[in-house]
């Protein structure tokens, strides 16, 4: 474990961060070269990346995903955020396209001075997501880390608030939650994640657009956050623009579980009604389009 940079007042606290950019389509080396020159002299125990930073997001094939798909933790991606995370003494979140025999996930890692920490694969997976990447099976872990408990999700696995209440029960102090935006939701919403489950929260968001092979245009919606466990924004990035921030928080005001002197968050759930959470889908279902890559027919956006 990391020690903490600093302790005021007796209090052990940790300065975290976001890392907003905008990477160009499959240029995968000049994208982790302009991160690694975004982050300058940043001092920071734990910063975040956005989801699938250094490959781009809007894949036309399943071939173009596995060109630009790695190992974890041998292929380029991990070997130059450990390098990084040894240089500064920190933890560094990030998205990337990770391989695994046959298999292609929309991947998280963790890594810090020491190697890698952790590896998290996408849950929930988004939009044409579903026809390059296989469903995440590492489920919602958390690892003790730069003086916190933390844990992963990517982008539209806030969607489902199942995903934030897992990794908080397990203990978590802080969410870092890689993300690729295309609709407004997530920054408003995530605030009540923070909320309901009184954890930090850091979204690192993209900026720019996409349009490629014939696709509509994606245009990200940046706006990273870092969200308090009160709900307070304590700093959020603007809709255009690349930014590294970074704040003070002290770890410990996440477990802090108490809503006032007769409540207690996790204490007071009921849990014997709430079975259905883990049943089957109720009502007709919903089959998913059984598109192939290269004839994906157009479908509704709802949330990312």
């Amino acid at each position: 474990m990391l020690l903490f940079r600093r302790a005021w007042g007796g209090l052990s606290i940790m300065d975290v961060g976001f890392v907003q950019n905008s990477p160009i389509f499959g240029r995968v080396k000049a994208n982790l070269d302009h991160v690694t020159d975004l982050l300058g002299a940043t001092d920071a125990d734990l910063l975040v990346l956005p989801e699938l930073f250094a490959t781009g997001y809007q894949f036309a094939s399943r071939r173009e995903v596995e060109r630009l798909a790695e190992l974890v933790p041998d292929g380029p991606t991990t070997k130059r955020l450990l390098a990084v995370a040894h240089q500064r003494r920190c933890v560094i979140v990030a998205g990337l396209a990770e391989r695994k025999g046959r298999a292609l996930y929309n991947s998280a890692i963790v890594v810090g001075p020491k190697g890698l920490i952790g590896l998290y694969r996408k849950t929930h997976l988004f939009y044409e997501e579903t026809l390059w990447f296989t469903p995440g099976n590492t489920g919602f872990r958390t690892w003790n880390t730069a003086g916190a408990t933390v844990g992963v999700m990517v982008c539209f696995d806030w969607f489902f608030p199942e995903s934030m209440r897992c990794m908080a029960l397990s203990g978590a102090d802080l969410i870092c939650h890689p993300a690729n935006l295309v609709l407004p939701h997530a920054p408003n919403a995530m605030i009540t994640r923070c909320l309901e489950n009184r954890v930090f929260a850091i979204t690192a968001d993209r900026v720019g657009a996409e349009e490629r092979a014939g696709k509509e245009r994606l245009t990200y919606i940046g706006t990273s956050q870092i969200v308090s466990p009160q709900g307070e924004v304590l700093a959020r990035a603007a809709t255009e623009g690349e930014e590294v921030r970074v704040v003070t928080i002290d770890p410990k005001e996440a477990r802090r579980k108490t809503v006032n002197r007769y409540n207690h968050l996790f204490s007071d759930r009921r849990v014997e009604w709430y079975e259905t959470l883990t049943l089957p889908t109720a009502g007709p279902a919903q089959p998913r389009p059984n598109a192939r890559p290269g004839k994906a027919r157009a479908v509704r956006r709802t949330a990312g």
